[in-house]
């Protein structure tokens, strides 16, 4: 199992992810993100897609949508706290949201 990252290791890794919008969780057990799309067609695209890839990572998001809102926590909770796994998966949510909003999704 994982070691869970202390917040300033957090904060030295997550370079990209922080200029994306993602933050810390004040209790520092996590990071976030709200996605902001077109509509609701394109938060559940956005969804859809991201459900493959977090199932082959074995690594599932707690998120929650309300219309064009996508609210993602990422934590690893088997190590109580945010690991590499963390990292990986809102990298790759930033690539998907990308090419939908490039795309006009």
């Amino acid at each position: 199992m994982a070691k869970p990252f202390t917040r300033n290791e957090i904060e030295a890794r997550m370079g990209a992810l922080a200029e994306g919008g993602w933050s810390i969780r004040a209790d520092g057990m996590a990071i976030e993100k709200t996605f902001h799309f077109t509509g609701f067609p394109a938060a559940m695209v956005f969804m859809a897609l991201m459900a493959p890839a977090a199932e082959a990572a074995d690594h599932h998001p707690e998120w929650r949508n309300v219309y064009n809102r996508v609210e993602v926590v990422m934590t690893t909770h088997d190590a109580g706290g945010v690991t590499d796994k963390d990292l990986r998966l809102a990298t790759r949510m930033e690539e998907i949201a990308t090419l939908l909003l490039a795309g006009g999704v």
